[in-house]
Parts: structure tokens; C-alpha cells; sequence
């Protein structure tokens, strides 16, 4: 069984359709990229996976469980994460306070819990902050954990964010343009970074990118859309050579 099998998605905003008739399937410890033109329908893709969109038409089933109609915190809970193309972090929260929400989906205890601090609330929050720390030591982001995240730089910017998606111990990890910003010798860094995650946490990985020098050097398979529907699908070098994806990308010379 695939970890995440989409069929038939279908997604439609008042006269606009944004996605036609999209499937596709994941496979465990998969990494693999969705590309294609600006506005192709890419974003909206991730969207519906992640619950932010329910879609028009079609199914998601991911890890034999039928997702479509959650909510993105129930999905998260499933074990799906993502990272958004613009960076979205709490900037007036310190790194470890960034880190540590993304674990509260699974609080362990409820309203009066919090309100009387019981056992069962400090043992909660104390297992929270001890997973938090984990994460960061493994990132390497340890120094800059009470930093605020509007301080740093951006490549760190996007670590913390990638930190705070493998905090919830995702199976499938969603990465919208993770090289967004980036120059060549920070997205040289991301690509043995992504490399290492995958490796690391024993995941799959689904990654959106313009940057084709970091989806050609990680992804197993690619996935082409243009106005919302598949033009291709294949290996790095099946793709690099394909004539319609080469047109939707009106021979841009970076494939």
C-alpha cells in the first residue's frame, strides 16, 4: 500500500479551476518533487493534502487512512508536516518556543488540567520541551534556541521551520520551495541537509522547487504540471529531456 495515494483531485475557485483530475502516489521513504510553471497549481496541490483546501473533487488516502475534509492539525497528527514557501514563524517567540508548538498536538491533557497544573500537565509539558531540545541539538540549532527568528539569518530561518515540521515525527514531510531565497552556496547546504534528513528520520519527502539544480540532485521521480494537469512524470533524466515539459518552461535553460 502507498503511504499517500491521491486520486482524481479536482480543484475549482468559483469560475477558476486551479487543478484537473490530479493523481499520484507515494511511496514510503520516498523523495520525490512536484514542478512546474508559476501558477500550474503546485501550492494548491500541497494545500489540499494539508488540509488548508478541501477539494472540489477526488480522494486522499494516506497511510490507509481516507484524509480528505480534516483539518490541517488533524492531518499533522496523522503525520503529514509541511514548510511553506514564505517562511511563517512566530518572530516574536523565541526558536524553542517555535519548536515546542509544533508538539501540541498531542497535549495529553485538557483545559483544567492547565488551569489547576496537575501531574499530568508537567509531565506533558516537560515531554514536550524534552523533544524540542532533541530536535534543535540534531538541527545544530541548540545556540539559537532563545533566539528570536526575525534575528537570524535566513538560511537559518529555514532551518528552524524544517525544525519545527520534524518535531511532530512526521511520515511524509511536505517542502514548498525550501531554496526560496537562497543562493548557490546555501542551496548547496539544503540539498545535503534535505539529503540528511530523509536519511535520518526515516521519511518521505515531497518537495515543490524552481530551483532545479536541488530537485535534480534529490529526487527520485519528478511530477510536471502546467495549467493544473500532469504533462509528465518520470526520472530526473527523463524529464530534463521531455519536449513538453521543456515548452511549459518555454525552453528555460535550468532543465
Amino acid at each position: 500500500m502507498p503511504l499517500l495515494e491521491v486520486s482524481g483531485l479536482t480543484q475549482r475557485f468559483g469560475g477558476l479551476q486551479a487543478l484537473t483530475d490530479f493523481s499520484f502516489q507515494l511511496e514510503d521513504h520516498a523523495l520525490v518533487g512536484l514542478i512546474g510553471p508559476n501558477g500550474a497549481g503546485k501550492t494548491t496541490v500541497f494545500n489540499i493534502v494539508s488540509g488548508f483546501y478541501k477539494p472540489t473533487e477526488g480522494d486522499i488516502v494516506f497511510n490507509g487512512q481516507r484524509v480528505n475534509g480534516l483539518r490541517p492539525h488533524q492531518i499533522t497528527a496523522l503525520g503529514i508536516a509541511r514548510t511553506f514557501q514564505n517562511i511563517r514563524l512566530w518572530n516574536d517567540m523565541t526558536v524553542l518556543d517555535n519548536i515546542r508548538l509544533a508538539r501540541y498536538a498531542w497535549l495529553g491533557y485538557g483545559f483544567w488540567s492547565a488551569v489547576l497544573r496537575t501531574p499530568g500537565y508537567y509531565r506533558a509539558e516537560q515531554a514536550i520541551e524534552r523533544r524540542a531540545r532533541e530536535v534543535l541539538e540534531m538541527i545544530g540549532l541548540t545556540d539559537y534556541a532563545q533566539e528570536l527568528p526575525k534575528n537570524l539569518p535566513y538560511g537559518l530561518q529555514r532551518r528552524v521551520e524544517l525544525a519545527r515540521a520534524l518535531t511532530s515525527e512526521p511520515k511524509l514531510l511536505l517542502l514548498d520551495e525550501p531554496a526560496a531565497g537562497l543562493n548557490s552556496a546555501d542551496a548547496d547546504d539544503l540539498i545535503r541537509f534535505i539529503r540528511w534528513i530523509h536519511d535520518e528520520f526515516k521519511l518521505s519527502i515531497w518537495m515543490i522547487e524552481h530551483q532545479m539544480k536541488v530537485v535534480m540532485s534529490l529526487c527520485q521521480h519528478l511530477t510536471v504540471l502546467d495549467f493544473g494537469r500532469v504533462i509528465a512524470s518520470g526520472t530526473p533524466e527523463q524529464i530534463r529531456g521531455n519536449q513538453d515539459v521543456i515548452k511549459a518552461y518555454l525552453g528555460d535553460d535550468t532543465l
